[in-house]
Parts: C-alpha cells; sequence; structure tokens
C-alpha cells in the first residue's frame, strides 16, 4: 500500500490550501484515512480523521476551519484548510487504517512521506 500526499505549499495567514493523499495498491477498501502532523510533545498529532461511514474526529486546534472529505471509491482524502495560522506550519502525513485487498485485511498504519505547508505571518 502506498500513499502520496499533495497540495502543500507556501501561504499567508489568512489564507487556504488544500491537500490530496492518493492510496493505491489493489485496494477494495480503507477503514479510516486520516491527517496528522507532528508536534513537539507528540510524535504526530491527529488533525481530521474520516471513517468510511462518515464519523469525523477534528483536532480542537482546527475545528471550524479545517474541512476533511474522502473519495471512497477512487481511495482519495482530502483537507481542506482554511483561515491558516503560523502554527500550522508543519509537514502533514497522510494515514490510511484498515486496508481491505483481495484475500486479506490488515488493521495496521500505513503512511505517506509527507507534504510541507508553510504559513507565513
Amino acid at each position: 500500500v502506498h500513499l502520496a500526499e499533495s497540495g502543500g505549499g507556501l501561504v499567508q495567514a489568512g489564507g487556504s490550501l488544500r491537500l490530496s493523499c492518493a492510496a493505491r495498491g489493489c485496494i477494495l477498501s480503507i477503514d479510516r484515512m486520516a491527517w496528522y502532523r507532528p508536534r513537539p510533545e507528540n510524535q504526530r498529532a491527529l488533525v481530521a480523521g474520516l471513517t468510511s461511514n462518515g464519523t469525523g474526529k477534528y483536532a480542537d486546534s482546527v475545528k471550524g476551519r479545517f474541512t476533511i472529505s474522502r473519495d471512497i471509491a477512487n481511495n482519495m482524502v482530502y483537507l481542506q484548510m482554511n483561515s491558516l495560522k503560523p502554527e500550522d506550519t508543519a509537514v502533514y502525513h497522510c494515514s490510511a487504517t484498515g486496508v481491505r485487498r483481495s484475500g486479506s485485511y490488515v488493521l495496521r498504519d500505513y503512511w505517506g512521506q509527507g507534504t510541507q505547508v508553510a504559513v507565513s505571518s
């Protein structure tokens, strides 16, 4: 299973970015896809997650500003980021958990390499 993120970049505070993540590898379904970013106190902190049945979760710091969505048929996940702040600067990593492929189901987390988001003040 390979995850590839895109859409990062440099933006001024108050601006917007849309991140995309594509999961590849003969995948039939993915239970949950999410976005994480590293924080000094955590190895990786959840930004937003979304299950295949529509259950979503957001970090308190991004509620009302970020929106996660999925294209389940194409194994894609997106993160619309509005009203960006300098503290949102980070490498954003996509994850996939509960991947079903022909003949197998794996509950572990798969990770992408990340896409850099930089917000200037």
